[in-house]
């Protein structure tokens, strides 16, 4: 159908995407009426050569979002004498934080983490196995907390107290005391984790480890220029750029103070020793182990000199294999890559 663009909307989804959405006068279109649109990014709508006031035709297939497909100008729909161009706008729409767009990217971010579009993605992120381990923030709970405005960021799951927890469907005194326990020993974690589930654009668990070793502190990685973090091993100039816009946006940082505050390690307590028996060494572990946790295999690993890491790459050399292993076996299968049990990797270890 032919229809009208009155205006051009932006929507921020839960990784912080901002998404162009056209405001359509409303046209019915297979028994259905459409008035609004996908524009995907501000590249699709140059690419169109769109304005708001433009007639469009719109295009909808299935259960598919209605998407504007090209502009009208012909016949009784010549563009009109008053159209504006779009421009992305600099500031978030939803929460008014700073909004940028990395090198050689179609798309744009907030780069608020305490954005209320993505504060669910961001919590669960933080709280998921392997960054911060707090095991009981389910996707239920995270969305009650939300929902009910207790948590604004990931710094107020440490000032949550049993009562709060009590107040929310479905949770026992156990559970409220679990949750609780698990958020206070989420608190000894290596500054590692801490950098890893702020949800820094780029900055995986790998990342994370580099900067932790390099800058030994969360407030001496704040304060990096773009020239210092290229120093950094694995880091080049788009994660650099993307760290120093996280750090650039103040809620961010009064975040970290919080985060502070609770007493969570933003030092690294000793860097990984470069001459242990492991050192060089890069391992992934998979399955339950029998005598030790993966959090104590890892620690070992890490105190011997080696790289614990989530992924089995071409870097690994040894995947540690316990009952029940996951896709990361298959992988080392199908790269060749050296597994090993519980008992010898204490052998590597003595």
């Amino acid at each position: 159908a032919v229809t009208q663009v009155e205006d051009i909307l932006v929507q921020v989804g839960r990784t912080g995407k901002l998404t162009p959405v056209a405001a359509l006068r409303p046209v019915e279109i297979g028994g259905t009426t459409v008035s609004r649109a996908t524009l995907h990014n501000q590249d699709e709508i140059e690419r169109l050569g769109l304005r708001i006031g433009d007639w469009v035709t719109v295009e909808r297939g299935g259960d598919v979002i209605p998407k504007v497909v090209g502009v009208v100008n012909e016949g009784e729909h010549w563009r009109p004498p008053h159209t504006r161009p779009f421009h992305m706008p600099s500031q978030c729409p939803e929460c008014g934080g700073h909004v940028v767009r990395a090198e050689g990217e179609v798309n744009w971010f907030c780069v608020n983490a305490n954005c209320p579009a993505k504060l669910r993605e961001s919590i669960l992120h933080f709280a998921s196995r392997g960054i911060m381990n707090i095991g009981g923030l389910g996707e239920a709970l995270v969305n009650q907390l939300a929902d009910r405005g207790m948590v604004k960021n990931v710094a107020d799951l440490y000032s949550l107290t049993k009562d709060d927890l009590l107040n929310l469907e479905r949770m026992g005194d156990k559970s409220a005391r679990n949750v609780l326990d698990e958020i206070e020993a989420s608190k000894k974690l290596p500054l590692e984790r801490v950098i890893y589930g702020l949800g820094i654009r780029f900055v995986g668990e790998r990342t994370a480890q580099f900067l932790a070793e390099h800058f030994g502190s969360l407030d001496k990685l704040a304060k990096a220029s773009e020239e210092e973090l290229c120093e950094v091993e694995e880091v080049g100039s788009k994660i650099a750029r993307s760290i120093v816009d996280f750090f650039g946006e103040k809620r961010n940082r009064q975040v970290i103070e919080k985060l502070e505050k609770a007493g969570l390690q933003l030092e690294q307590k000793k860097a990984r020793p470069k001459d242990g028996k492991l050192a060089g060494k890069q391992f992934v572990l998979t399955g339950t182990l029998p005598e030790m946790t993966r959090d104590e295999a890892a620690r070992l690993i890490e105190e011997a000199g080696g790289r614990v890491t989530s992924s089995v790459s071409k870097k690994t050399d040894y995947v540690v294999v316990g009952s029940d292993p996951g896709s990361k076996l298959d992988k080392a299968h199908a790269l060749k890559i050296k597994t090993i049990g519980e008992s010898e990797l204490r052998n590597l270890l003595h």
